[in-house]
């Protein structure tokens, strides 16, 4: 069966809503062939970072970057863009509250988001699909909503180039840009290898880029996060998001409980008395231990079609991933009338804690107790999510020089010689559902 919901995406860029009618030539200083040639935008080449405890060599710490990377250049550009007008409402003038109680959910008033959005047939049943370009991507924005390349330095130093050439013909950069339709001050995307034109699924390429955006911010309040198809992605070409909010995320000060470190270092643990079910990575030798220890589970993932996001936060130290189910059970009618009233869709910001309402009643009756109502439909059931988990931690295992016996005798009693494969099918009680 194939399991379609009616959807609204939001608009994330000035041209999404145009391009069902292009006009022959564009003439709208797209990122296509018809508008690329000799076209140029800064550049800000990092330094890889080696550690994923943020230990920078000293010499690095005392020389000066050429432009500071989040204040100066990464927030500074996206005010320049919202002074020019290019955002569809003002983000900034929306309410924001921390709502009373134990773990501090954030909720935002922002009643703009929905109101310019064009109908769509969404499918959800399905984690991977391939790229269509007759469809929205983001090769079609205006290069006004660029606000430049990130990349690797090629000598191993910080560097910034104000007004560097694409080149089309040998490369495809990674670029930021601004999402018209933000949630947050400072809402951006990072695109990977934009030509290339990738569908959201999540690489070890492509996600060390994103870990290393992190750490360049050097910010905890600075977070990056990911949604697969099937968990609120709504466009189907590679991004992360990734905004500024100065304070801590629920998921964030939630209790946490070891299952095993690996031989990389890196550390894995399970969320405790959250609503949504999750695994946390942290630690490592080097960021690329950490990066491709998420990158194998997320692949896991797709791969036996279980939707899921992530939240990268700690400047790049810890990483979140959740695997979800909310949007299967709306599809089959099992999310409560009033939870669908809300318009909420439970994608990475809102499991991690800022949920963003869009009707004025629901922000002042908000509360700790509905929040917690609303997640608690996002997650796996205790026996479904530790399924997953010996599906992801085979993966792991797979990948290193551990044996996958050392790994699972760590992992809970319930994941233990389980060689089941859950699959995203129909069913009355979990979208995880085991054949």
């Amino acid at each position: 069966m194939m399991l379609r919901i009616k959807r609204v995406p939001t608009i994330v860029s000035n041209f999404q809503a145009e391009e069902a009618g292009v006009r022959s030539g564009c003439g709208r200083n797209c990122l296509k062939s018809c508008c690329i040639q000799g076209a140029r935008l800064p550049l800000y080449a990092f330094k890889k970072e080696n550690s994923a405890n943020g230990g920078k060599a000293a010499a690095e710490h005392d020389k000066e970057p050429p432009v500071e990377f989040l204040d100066s250049l990464l927030l500074g550009e996206w005010e320049e863009r919202m002074q020019r007008g290019l955002f569809r409402y003002d983000v900034t003038a929306c309410e924001t509250k921390v709502i009373p109680g134990e773990y501090g959910f954030v909720a935002q008033l922002n009643e703009g988001r929905h109101l310019k959005k064009r109908p769509t047939e969404f499918r959800v049943d399905k984690v991977l699909q391939p790229f269509d370009g007759n469809k929205f991507n983001f090769t079609k924005v205006g290069q006004e909503e660029i606000l430049f390349q990130f990349e690797a330095s090629e000598d191993g130093d910080v560097q910034f180039y104000p007004n560097a050439p694409i080149d089309v013909d040998n490369s495809s950069p990674s670029v930021v840009a601004i999402n018209v339709s933000p949630i947050e001050y400072g809402h951006v995307l990072l695109i990977p290898r934009i030509f290339e034109c990738l569908p959201q699924r999540i690489d070890h390429q492509s996600f060390l880029l994103a870990l290393n955006m992190a750490d360049e911010a050097a910010n905890p309040y600075f977070r990056l996060g990911y949604n697969s198809l099937g968990a609120f992605a709504t466009i189907n070409h590679l991004h992360f998001q990734a905004y500024y909010l100065a304070v801590p995320f629920p998921i964030e000060k939630a209790p946490t409980k070891k299952v095993t470190t690996i031989e990389s270092g890196v550390k894995i643990s399970e969320l405790v008395n959250y609503p949504v079910r999750g695994l946390i990575f942290e630690g490592g030798n080097t960021l690329l231990d950490l990066s491709n220890n998420v990158s194998d589970a997320c692949i896991c993932l797709q791969e036996n079609n279980i939707p899921y996001n992530v939240l990268i936060a700690d400047s790049g130290k810890r990483v979140f991933l959740l695997p979800q189910c909310y949007a299967e059970k709306q599809a089959l009618g099992e999310v409560s009338a009033e939870l669908l009233d809300t318009q909420v869709n439970p994608a990475v910001w809102e499991i991690s804690g800022h949920i963003v309402l869009k009707r004025k009643e629901d922000f002042e009756g908000a509360s700790e107790e509905n929040a917690w109502r609303l997640l608690a439909e996002v997650s796996l059931s205790e026996e479904r999510f530790q399924e997953v988990n010996a599906l992801i931690f085979e993966a792991i295992s797979g990948n290193s020089a551990l044996p996958v016996e050392d790994k699972i005798a760590d992992a809970p009693k319930s994941v233990r010689g389980s060689t089941r494969r859950p699959t995203m099918v129909g069913g009355t009680q979990e979208c995880v559902v085991l054949q």
